[in-house]
């Protein structure tokens, strides 16, 4: 006689709810955290630009702008903090680049994932960045003989602004990183629109030395806004205008650029 046909039952088990948006953007945040370890080449560039700049400029042109390097280090400082970070921005839209050119955005799209995660991790890779850059700038300005009067409130704050400032400005070559088709390329265009604007600016020396019609220019241009305040914020003189004024560009550009950066994602499917 034949056995009985068994019958199996499946247990009815609930769909895992999908992934949030935040843990998306956290997974590719690690993955950039990843490529620092997989690939500490990268590291270097990052930590000699903000030696060398500093060095040189206090060095160099130190005694001829303030009469001493010490005296420019309090004006230099937080100027170079700013460009450090403005410069650093231009790495977003290499690595989106090199991603696409490998075709990883091809599978990325792929996935049940919150659209813009992959860009999102592209920013922590730039927090990163700013954080490493800018402690190294700190850390060897303190030793040549800087000193925030703010202190350290004045420092986190500092580093805070840093942030929204890398944040918004990122944009701009995360959108050029989709535009253009090669990594040498963004960084050409970029630095190409970097090097005037941040040398057009109250980074290196005071304004009022320059022409009347460069003195119009640089009162206006976002890098000069972003420097006050900073400086402001390190000496503890900071006015809530000052701050504003400088956010006012890195909000702006997210507002804009970050539509416009999942408009072009989703037009290369």
């Amino acid at each position: 006689m034949s056995d009985p046909v068994r019958t199996i039952s499946l247990a009815h088990v609930a769909r895992p709810q999908p992934p949030s948006a935040l843990s998306n953007a956290l997974v590719f945040g690690w993955r950039a955290i990843l490529k620092f370890r997989h690939v500490p080449e990268q590291l270097f560039d990052l930590v000699m630009t903000p030696i060398m700049f500093t060095l040189l400029f206090t060095f160099i042109f130190g005694g001829a702008l303030a009469g001493s390097p010490t005296g420019y280090l309090q004006w230099f400082i937080p100027g170079i903090l700013v460009q450090t970070v403005v410069f650093n921005t231009v790495y977003s839209g290499m690595g989106l680049s090199t991603d696409l050119s490998k075709g990883l955005f091809d599978r990325f799209r792929t996935l049940p994932i919150w659209s813009l995660a992959p860009f999102a991790g592209l920013m922590v890779g730039d927090i990163l960045r700013h954080l490493i850059a800018g402690a190294i700038i700190l850390a060897i300005g303190l030793i040549l003989g800087y000193r925030p009067e703010a202190g350290l409130p004045g420092v986190v704050g500092s580093f805070l602004l840093l942030f929204a400032i890398g944040f918004g400005w990122g944009w701009i070559f995360i959108v050029l990183g989709l535009l253009v088709r090669t990594p040498m390329t963004v960084m050409t265009l970029g630095f190409t629109v970097l090097f005037p604007v941040t040398f057009a600016s109250n980074i290196m020396v005071d304004p009022a030395t320059m022409p009347g019609w460069l003195q119009s220019i640089v009162e206006v241009n976002p890098v000069s806004l972003m420097t006050t305040a900073l400086r402001g914020l390190m000496a503890g003189t900071a006015t809530a205008a000052e701050i504003g004024r400088a956010l006012i560009a890195p909000v702006l550009l997210t507002l804009l650029l970050a539509p416009l950066t999942l408009w072009l994602y989703r037009r290369k499917q």
